[in-house]
């Protein structure tokens, strides 16, 4: 049996955290496509490999619902409401403490916004926290880069969505590999 690792994703010890992804935001995102396309095959992947998913929606009157692209690879849940940047609000922290994981995917948007202050809080709460990069956008570019910056100066561990995938995965050839596959590639 393997320890706990800050270093390796790991299906059982992980938890994927989705910010913020809603209607109104979303069109005026840098890479809004690409980041969209990114969640929603973290969300397929958390699905099939039983990896347990939170999400959240900023001021959801206002901005909306999560995108349409994501809801419905995640079929049922029930996002989390919250005015507070970060997505560490109670009923998150709850979920989390039920969830027993120690690692968390954080995606979503902003990233020099809600996904960092989340991922502050996050980390101040302990949590090993993964951040693909092309999971996450800001409006601008320059923001972008900054929130992963500052996140990858706290200890956060800067991914990619493939790489989360492949680790997550572990080996090709199982049943889980050859339903994602096609997703993926």
């Amino acid at each position: 049996m393997s320890l706990p690792s800050p270093f390796r994703l790991r299906c059982d010890e992980t938890l994927l955290l989705v910010v913020d992804v809603q209607e109104k935001l979303v069109p005026a995102m840098f890479e809004a496509e690409r980041v969209t396309r990114g969640v929603s095959l973290l969300a397929r992947v958390a699905t099939q490999l039983a990896i347990p998913v939170i999400v959240t929606e900023q001021n959801p009157s206002r901005l909306g619902a999560t995108v349409e692209s994501i809801a419905r690879v995640l079929e049922s849940f029930e996002a989390i409401p919250k005015m507070r940047f970060s997505a560490c609000v109670e009923e998150t922290m709850h979920a989390l403490d039920l969830s027993n994981r120690a690692t968390i995917i954080l995606c979503g948007l902003e990233t020099h916004i809600c996904v960092l202050q989340t991922a502050l809080d996050l980390v101040e709460n302990g949590f090993t926290v993964f951040v693909p990069q092309d999971a996450v956008s800001s409006r601008y570019e320059s923001d972008k880069r900054a929130g992963l910056e500052r996140m990858r100066s706290v200890g956060v561990v800067s991914s990619s969505v493939e790489m989360a995938i492949y680790e997550l995965l572990g080996e090709a050839g199982t049943d889980d590999f050859r339903v994602l596959l096609p997703f993926v590639k």
